[in-house]
C-alpha cells in the first residue's frame, strides 16, 4: 500500500478498562504487555519490541508518551500497524487522537465566520471611554449577515485600528469588540460605516469593585475560604498573576517543558483559576469564591493552539488525581464522545475526585463531551441582567425564556439537554488574567464558578474530605453540590437542577456519609 494511503497517525493505546493494566481490569499479558512498550525508545527497541509482539508491518511505529508504566500510552503508527497491534493484543483499546477547544464564548464567534464577498473595507477605531487613548490587540469581529455568520474580523493595531474586509455591503448587522483586558467589550448592532472615517467604539474600562455575576450571588468570599480542598485546573495554564497562587501543576502537552505549566498566552485558563480562587481584594485586585484552596494547573493546550488532544487531557486528569485534587474544572469540550477520556473521567471518580465541566457554547445546541459524560457534573451557563454595563457584548447573550425572577436568563451561548446537572454564573464574569483583569462570558466561566462553589462548601465538611478516596467519597461531594442547588425557574434541560447557593447550617449537619 502506498504511503499516502497508509500515513502515520497518533492513537492512544489504552488497556481494556480504564487507564491502568490492573489485575481487575486486563489480562496480566496485556499488563506486561504495555510494560514493555513503555521500554520502548528508539528505532532498534521499536523492531525489537515489535518482533515480540508478532508484528508484521511495523513502519512509522513511534512511542511519543506513557501514563504509567502499565497505563495508557500515545502512540505514532500506521492504520496497518495498528490492525496488526490490535490483532496481536484484542484487549487492547486503541482509539484515535482527537481535539477538544476552550468553553469560551469568544472562540466560538471567532471560529464561525464565513468571509463576505471581495470589496471594501470598513475601518473600526477603539479607544478607551475615559481618556480616548487608542486599544491595542481588541479583536473586532463584525457580521453583515449574523444568522448566516457571514462578516470578517480583525486585531486593532497599536492606533487602535483594525481594517474589516467586509465586502460592499456598509451595513454591519453586529459588531463586537474583544479586548484582552482591563475593558469590557462592546457590541453595536445595525451600524452604517461612515466613509473614511468608519466606524468609532469607545470601550468601558472594568472596575475591580464591580458587582458582576458571581459577586451578585457569592459576594465577596472569606480569604480562607476552600481551606483543605485541593483543586485541578485542565486548561491554557494559570498565572502568574499577583492574585492568584499555584501550588504545582504539570504541562501534559507532548513536545514542550512538563514544568510549563503557566499560561500558554491565551489567557482563558488564568481566568477560570481566579473565578476558583484568586485571593486579591477589590479595589485594586480580585477575589474567587475559595481564595485559600490549593490551585494546580495541568496545561493542555500548546503555545498557539486552539486544541487540546483527548491523550493531553487524560494525563492531566490522572496527574490531577495522583496530586490529591478533590475537584477537577474541564472548562473545555467539543469534541466526540472519546473513550479515553471517558476512562480518565471515570478513573477519576473512582479515586474520590468529581469532575465538573462546561457545556459548551454552540448557541442552544447538544451538551458537549465530555460534559455529556453521565460521571461528569455539566454546567450550563446563567445571567443576569444589570450585572454589566451598557452596550457591552454580554448584551447579546440575553434570551428568553426567563427565570422566576425575570432579570435571569439561560445564556444564548449556552448549550442545553438533558445531560446537565448545574447551571453557573456564565455571563461578563470579571478575573485575573496575565498581566491584569479582564470579563469574559461562555460555559468556561460558569464551571469554575460551580468548581469554586464546590471547594468553599467542601471546606466545611471535614467529614466528606476525610473519607477513603474511592467512589463513595466522590459521590458525597457531588451528592452535597447537586443537592446545594436552588430552581431558577427554567426547564431542567436548561439549568440541571439549578444555581448552587450555599445550604443552611441545619441542611449540612442533616447529611449522612458512609
Amino acid at each position: 500500500m502506498s504511503k499516502r494511503l497508509n500515513p502515520v497517525q497518533q492513537f492512544v493505546i489504552l488497556p481494556t478498562r480504564g487507564l491502568r493494566a490492573t489485575a481487575s481490569t486486563s489480562s496480566l499479558g496485556l499488563s506486561s504487555f504495555l510494560v514493555n512498550l513503555s521500554q520502548v525508545h528508539s528505532a532498534s527497541t521499536a523492531r525489537s519490541f515489535a518482533a515480540a509482539a508478532g508484528l508484521k508491518v511495523t513502519a512509522g511505529f513511534k512511542l511519543l508518551d506513557s501514563i504509567h508504566e502499565d497505563g495508557a500510552k500515545l502512540v505514532e503508527m500506521t492504520p496497518n500497524t495498528m490492525q496488526e497491534l490490535q490483532a496481536s493484543e484484542p484487549g487492547l483499546r486503541i482509539v484515535p487522537v482527537v481535539y477538544y477547544r476552550l468553553a469560551w464564548a469568544l472562540q466560538e464567534i471567532e471560529g464561525k465566520i464565513k468571509a463576505a464577498a471581495a470589496g471594501a473595507k470598513v475601518v473600526v477605531t477603539v479607544t478607551s471611554a475615559d481618556d480616548g487613548k487608542p486599544v491595542a490587540g481588541a479583536m473586532v469581529v463584525a457580521f453583515t449577515d449574523f444568522a448566516n455568520r457571514i462578516g470578517a474580523q480583525s486585531a486593532t493595531n497599536p492606533k487602535g485600528i483594525a481594517t474589516l474586509a467586509l465586502g460592499a455591503s456598509k451595513k454591519i448587522e453586529r459588531i463586537y469588540v474583544y479586548p484582552k483586558k482591563e475593558f469590557w467589550g462592546a457590541l453595536q448592532k445595525n451600524v452604517t460605516a461612515k466613509g473614511k472615517a468608519g466606524i468609532q467604539i469607545a470601550l468601558t474600562r472594568i472596575a475591580l469593585d464591580y458587582t458582576d455575576a458571581l459577586r451578585h450571588y457569592y459576594k465577596n468570599a472569606p480569604l480562607d475560604a476552600g481551606t483543605g480542598v485541593a483543586v485541578g485546573v485542565v486548561d491554557t495554564g494559570v498565572g502568574p498573576h499577583p492574585d492568584l497562587v499555584v501550588a504545582g501543576g504539570l504541562n501534559c502537552v507532548q513536545g514542550e517543558a512538563a514544568d510549563d505549566f503557566g499560561d500558554n498566552g491565551e489567557g482563558h485558563g488564568s481566568h477560570v483559576g481566579g473565578i476558583i480562587g484568586a485571593r486579591g481584594t477589590a479595589p485594586t485586585g480580585i477575589r474567587g469564591l475559595a481564595p485559600a484552596v490549593t490551585l494546580r494547573s495541568y496545561r493542555v493546550f500548546g503555545k498557539g493552539a486552539k486544541g487540546a488532544s483527548n491523550f493531553a487531557i487524560v494525563k492531566a486528569i490522572d496527574q490531577a488525581v495522583q496530586d490529591g485534587c478533590d475537584l477537577i474544572n474541564l472548562s473545555l469540550g467539543g469534541g466526540p464522545s472519546d473513550p479515553a477520556t471517558q476512562s480518565a473521567v471515570h478513573d477519576a471518580r473512582q479515586q474520590g475526585c468529581l469532575v465538573v465541566a462546561a457545556a459548551g457554547n454552540e448557541n442552544r445546541g447538544p451538551v458537549d463531551f465530555p460534559a455529556a459524560d453521565p460521571l461528569c457534573i455539566a454546567v450550563s451557563a446563567l445571567g443576569r441582567k444589570n450585572t454589566f454595563p451598557k452596550g457591552v457584548v454580554e448584551e447579546g447573550d440575553v434570551m428568553g425564556p426567563f427565570g422566576t425572577d425575570p432579570d435571569e436568563f439561560i445564556a444564548a451561548f449556552s448549550n442545553i439537554g438533558p445531560e446537565l446537572n448545574l447551571t453557573g454564573t456564565g455571563v461578563g464574569i470579571l478575573s485575573t488574567v496575565p498581566g491584569g483583569y479582564a470579563a469574559m462570558s461562555g460555559t468556561s466561566m460558569a464551571c469554575p464558578a460551580v468548581v469554586g462553589f464546590a471547594a468553599q462548601m467542601l471546606a466545611g465538611l471535614p467529614n466528606v474530605l476525610s473519607m477513603p478516596r474511592d467512589q463513595a467519597r466522590s459521590d458525597a461531594i457531588a451528592r452535597v453540590l447537586l443537592q446545594s442547588a436552588k430552581d431558577r425557574g427554567f426547564a431542567a434541560n436548561l439549568e440541571g437542577k439549578g444555581l448552587p447557593l450555599k445550604p443552611t447550617e441545619r441542611r449540612i449537619r442533616r447529611q449522612r456519609y458512609n
